[in-house]
């Protein structure tokens, strides 16, 4: 088939770009022909198309949706000027239907969370015009961030986010999402997990990527590589990364920050550097050095996060809040001691499977320090919880439990595809 991926953007390091490429990889193992649409896409993708206007920062997409979270704004002309900018997309998205010959749509987040309304409902319609079954796959929530909460038009929000139709599979990524979809809306979905190719077999130790990076950081033999692999955001809770790595009183020690800042502002980058000179912890902000693994070669910058993961000592994860948890998988992929905060959906959806982390409760206690120190000074234990976690990843987290819901999803959808309106 010729399957359509859709979404603001397919760029960069978030989570949601991450797990549209694995689905993308998946469907063209299946023998599917994978076409790509969006606002902001990677460079070299032969098979992908570009509409600026569909990304979060168009100007007048972004004005419009920040209009309509303000309280203060005009409910009937900021329904106006979505209905204008949607009808704008509306052929866009119908002509790269056609050209592509696209047979099943794969909707990123753009039916989920807020960030660009006109796309949305320019989806939506484009669905009920041409009959065309979709797959909605749903990261994040708009109820579950707080900016979201106040709108001036919610009926976009009951009537887009996700819509409710017949041809439309929705997928969640999480239980409690899933379960709060059904409650709200009354919309059923699949459970999802963020996946990663164990395939592929245990990494092995490259010790010439971890001699090179620890030298680019300024490192010798000596001292923790300590890899926080996440966004700098908020909710990924880095300050207890900071505290930890400056209780290990191990003054060579270097905590590494692998992507990038500024999709929430960069005072949150000034807190955390204040922070780290203030508790005498080495921080190394690196977002420019690092890029997607795209199958082991970065485009531009000197790594990819393959490197990061190969040379860490240990990885910390003290998420405040996560979809599912991208980086903790892969983390495990590598065997690598992880360091996790007990996040809502880690505790409903991760640590049942088993895993064996570091875990903390918010906060970074005597307790933690011992566990980390004792982790990190004893190999084999090490190597014996690395196999263990490796193992359930593969039964529960793998591309192979993902090809085959695929599967059974797209015979259904396709075959029960809906009339066009």
């Amino acid at each position: 088939m010729r399957i359509g991926i859709v979404a603001t953007r397919l760029a960069g390091v978030d989570g949601v770009t991450f797990e549209a490429a694995k689905w993308e990889t998946i469907l063209e193992r299946m023998g599917h022909e994978v076409r790509l649409l969006a606002g902001e896409i990677d460079a070299l993708r032969p098979n992908a198309r570009l509409v600026p206007a569909m990304h979060f920062t168009y100007p007048q997409a972004a004005r419009v949706t920040a209009a309509a979270f303000d309280p203060e704004s005009d409910a009937d002309a900021v329904r106006a000027e979505i209905d204008r900018l949607a009808q704008q997309l509306v052929p866009v998205i119908e002509n790269w239907i056609e050209s592509q010959r696209i047979e099943l749509l794969i909707v990123e987040n753009a039916w989920a969370i807020p960030m660009q309304l006109p796309l949305a409902v320019a989806l939506r319609r484009v669905v009920e015009e041409t009959g065309l079954p979709a797959i909605g796959h749903h990261h994040d929530y708009w109820w579950e961030r707080e900016r979201f909460t106040s709108c001036v038009v919610p009926e976009v929000l009951e009537g887009y986010f996700p819509p409710d139709l017949p041809g439309i599979r929705h997928v969640s990524i999480n239980s409690l999402a899933a379960r709060e979809l059904r409650r709200r809306r009354g919309i059923d979905s699949a459970v999802v997990p963020n996946v990663f190719d164990f395939s592929l077999g245990r990494p092995r130790p490259h010790p010439a990527v971890r001699r090179q990076l620890r030298g680019e950081l300024g490192m010798g033999e000596r001292g923790l590589l300590v890899v926080q692999p996440t966004r700098v955001v908020p909710r990924k809770g880095i300050e207890l990364a900071i505290e930890l790595v400056g209780r290990l009183r191990d003054r060579h020690a270097v905590l590494l920050i692998t992507s990038p800042a500024g999709d929430e502002g960069l005072d949150y980058l000034v807190e955390l550097e204040r922070l780290a000179e203030q508790s005498k912890v080495t921080l190394r902000y690196a977002a420019n050095r690092f890029a997607p693994d795209l199958e082991g070669k970065p485009l531009r910058p000197a790594h990819s996060l393959h490197d990061a993961y190969l040379a860490a000592d240990l990885i910390t994860y003290p998420s405040l809040y996560e979809g599912y948890g991208n980086a903790l998988v892969e983390a495990v992929f590598y065997g690598k001691p992880v360091l996790v905060n007990r996040y809502p959906v880690y505790d409903a959806d991760i640590r049942p499977l088993g895993f064996r982390f570091v875990e903390i409760s918010g906060e970074i206690t005597p307790t933690t320090v011992r566990e980390v120190k004792e982790l990190l000074a004893d190999s084999a234990r090490a190597t014996r919880i690395a196999r263990h976690n490796f193992e359930l990843g593969r039964q529960h987290l793998s591309y192979e439990v993902l090809r085959r819901r695929l599967a059974r999803w797209i015979g259904k959808l396709t075959h029960t595809r809906q009339q066009p309106q």
